[in-house]
């Protein structure tokens, strides 16, 4: 996934170093040449053979290493990096990088590098919230440096509140962010993903098994390539992407009402949530007690939410839903298409191995009034980023 690109990782001194070295392996995983980059203080806490282990590259530490390289390592450096992380960023570093300053390795790697530079600020409370550190990091964002925002927690201190860096997943959200060619930038995208819940009574409801895993990750893809992302949520035990405003909803009345609310705003609409089409007609304030004879409930439906989006699509807004079926897939589905006015379908088969609810991999065909793609099987990753090219080039078009 990573193959050809070089990262760098600055390790200031803070006992949070020790969480680097899983990101660098990671990486490594990834197929990226990670390079280390410790402060003497950041030796402290973690050994540099540590990361050399791990990355195969040797870990850098005094800026006058005799590499017998006949190059200068820290430019050299600097022009090979696709993205440099300083994690944990001590106010120190933050400090000095603010204000230009280079006296060691790291920060002077980190002024003659070009490419996108992240900070992950880790540090007591106290120095968190000082003004002078606040100032510093503004500065970092005001020439185009990302800084993350810190964990909230228990603090090896003692303390409890903000300081605490982010654990080494989602540090690489962040650096894969930063590598992705941004083609979405401005693009208002809205999706929706997961199951409803239709309440029968304080402890029933009526729901599918759908995770939320393909709404999800169309989110995260889109965020990826420089969308702003609104997800409206079902059921989903899963955890938001990173930067995407996320709506949380249980009923289908709560989806409908949820996505009317932020519909007409939005450049591209993706319904890939699994919205209950029934819901019990009357609801019991009380459970419902368990009988001897069979229990009958009456359904009425829910409302269409996707209809609905058909009908009110704003000009040049791009409209695509979701078709699960377990016959007469194309058939259904482009019938789906035609009569909700849609641009864009996505089919898959919930019979077919690899395809459905619950699984890593879908198995999707792309349906539009004039266009038909079958694609192969594939992670929900891989299928989100094809569905996001694919309407790119049709809105382009």
């Amino acid at each position: 996934m990573l193959s050809g690109k070089h990262i760098v990782l600055g390790v200031t001194g803070g006992i949070a170093a020790y969480k680097i070295a899983s990101l660098a392996s990671m990486l490594k995983k990834k197929q990226a040449d990670v390079t280390v980059i410790m402060t003497q203080n950041a030796t402290n806490f973690i050994n540099p053979i540590t990361f050399e282990s791990l990355t195969g590259n040797k870990c850098l530490v005094d800026t006058f290493d005799r590499n017998f390289k006949h190059n200068v390592e820290h430019v050299a450096l600097a022009k090979l990096a696709d993205v440099v992380m300083v994690a944990p960023a001590s106010a120190n570093v933050i400090a000095k990088a603010a204000h230009g300053i280079a006296d060691d390795m790291l920060t002077t790697t980190l002024l003659a590098c070009e490419c996108p530079k992240i900070f992950a600020p880790a540090m007591n409370t106290r120095m968190y919230r000082n003004p002078i550190v606040q100032d510093n990091m503004k500065i970092l964002q005001e020439y185009g440096m990302e800084v993350i925002t810190p964990a909230t927690g228990y603090l090896a201190c003692g303390d409890t509140g903000e300081g605490k860096m982010p654990d080494p997943e989602l540090l690489m959200e962040y650096i894969l962010r930063a590598l992705q060619p941004k083609d979405m930038q401005g693009v208002r995208i809205l999706v929706t993903a997961g199951g409803t819940r239709e309440k029968i009574d304080p402890v029933r409801y009526i729901s599918n098994h759908s995770t939320g895993k393909m709404g999800y990750a169309i989110a995260r893809a889109a965020m990826m390539r420089g969308a702003q992302v609104t997800l409206v949520s079902g059921k989903a035990e899963l955890m938001p992407p990173l930067d995407v405003q996320v709506i949380d909803v249980v009923s289908a009345a709560d989806m409908a009402k949820a996505v009317k609310g932020c519909a007409k705003e939005q450049d591209i609409i993706i319904k890939a949530a699994a919205v209950a089409d029934y819901r019990p007609k009357y609801t019991a304030d009380e459970k419902v007690k368990k009988k001897d004879d069979e229990l009958l409930l009456e359904l009425e439906r829910t409302e269409d939410i996707l209809g609905f989006l058909g009908e009110h699509k704003g000009e040049g807004q791009f409209l695509c839903g979701f078709s699960m079926e377990t016959e007469n897939m194309i058939e259904n589905s482009r019938s789906k298409l035609e009569k909700k006015n849609l641009d864009l379908i996505v089919a898959n088969n919930l019979k077919q191995e690899g395809a459905g609810f619950g699984t890593d991999t879908n198995i999707v065909t792309f349906l539009s009034k004039d266009d038909t793609v079958e694609l192969p099987i594939m992670s929900k990753d891989e299928v989100a980023d094809e569905l996001l090219s694919y309407i790119m080039k049709r809105r382009d078009s």
